[in-house]
């Protein structure tokens, strides 16, 4: 008999020491945002430990001049850990296709160039974020095989990052870890839904950290406004030790204490389809009341729905009380839901934003050892 499982395995105590190259790209949203949940992720490691991680995150194409949706995420981080985070942008501040490319352009790719590589050789990092490289490859702004080379022969360490959309193949090639954001519309969501629902799904690796990403958005959102934004992390299906965003969390916590809440639900085990057991259901239900509390409540910015679509998928939850809960959601409430389903329930028509994040090559299947930090 063949069965259909949902949950998330605690994650194994082997850990791989050699760091991997990752491709975050595609037309979907959830690409930079991922990069940064990985980031929090290496950083939640180090607290507390002498092995502090210190990541460079370099920006192409995104020029000081211009507002980013990122900025106030890299400004949370900059203030929680002012010590591990370096930030170089490059770039000008407005979009630009190929036929508009100027020597400005190409210098100021370069000047970026120069940096990474300076970084990249001098081991002082644990984590290079390459973001929005992949366009600028693309545009022919700087040499793929180069880029390509100087990757190839990076510190055995070192996590390297690269988003955007448009990736070379040769940089497809060498990448150890391939996810692909893709945007969903629905006939009547998406385009006409609800500000502030963002659903990620897919069976690729960059869900739950773009729903960490917003995380981070929203406390530097409240720091640049001078007001508070609370943020809660509502998990389904994690109700052991161990998981992917555990790092992260407790480095939101540490630094953000009062404005991070974090809930999580469910056993410690596969939750399978058809053999579901009494606290399965006990358990979804006590991580929907206190989501719908708090969703009602006003209190918090951002509200992460970590792995509820599975949760529904296994009809651990009825969808109609969650639809109408996000139908009366406050207007500056945003609400991150993630994991991937089978049945794709109706409160995914009411989403602005539906990024479906597809796998295409991940180290795990290749027998490589997962890294504490950024695998889990």
């Amino acid at each position: 008999m063949t069965r259909t499982g949902i949950g998330i395995r605690t994650a194994v105590s082997q850990e791989r020491i050699v760091g991997q190259i990752h491709v975050y790209d595609g037309a979907g949203k959830g690409k930079s945002q991922a990069a940064l949940g990985v980031v929090l992720r290496s950083i939640g490691l180090g607290i507390n430990t002498p092995l502090q991680s210190r990541v460079l995150l370099l920006r192409f194409l995104k020029g000081p001049a211009r507002h980013y949706e990122e900025d106030a995420a890299i400004e949370a981080l900059q203030r929680g850990f002012p010590h591990l985070i370096d930030q170089v942008r490059t770039g000008r501040a407005e979009f630009f296709g190929p036929d508009e490319i100027t020597r400005f352009d190409r210098l100021e790719a370069q000047r970026g160039w120069d940096v990474a590589k300076g970084a990249i050789a001098s081991g002082l990092y644990s984590v290079v974020v390459l973001d929005e490289i992949n366009p600028v490859l693309d545009l022919g702004l700087l040499s793929t095989e180069e880029v390509v080379r100087t990757l190839k022969d990076k510190p055995e360490h070192l996590e390297i990052i690269a988003t955007g959309r448009s990736t070379p193949p040769a940089l497809l090639e060498i990448a150890d870890l391939h996810s692909e954001m893709k945007s969903h519309y629905h006939a009547g969501g998406v385009e006409n839904g609800i500000d502030g629902i963002e659903i990620y799904t897919g069976a690729g690796k960059g869900k739950s950290t773009s729903a960490l990403g917003k995380a981070l958005q929203a406390i530097g959102k409240g720091i640049s406004q001078d007001q508070s934004h609370r943020v809660l992390i509502v998990q389904w299906l994690k109700g052991g030790s161990g998981y992917t965003e555990d790092a992260a969390i407790a480095a939101l916590r540490h630094s953000y204490p009062n404005l991070v809440d974090h809930q999580r639900c469910g056993g410690d085990a596969i939750v399978w389809r058809g053999q579901q057991k009494e606290i399965d259901y006990v358990e979804a239900e006590r991580g929907w009341e206190i989501a719908r509390s708090a969703i009602a409540s006003g209190l918090y910015k951002t509200i992460v729905l970590d792995e509820l679509n599975p949760t529904v998928d296994l009809e651990l939850l009825e969808v109609q009380p969650i639809v109408d809960a996000l139908l009366r959601k406050p207007k500056d409430t945003e609400i991150i839901i993630t994991g991937r389903c089978q049945n794709i329930p109706a409160y995914f028509e009411l989403a602005s934003v539906h990024s479906e994040v597809f796998c295409h090559k991940h180290y795990a299947n290749q027998g490589v050892e997962l890294k504490r930090g950024v695998d889990f």
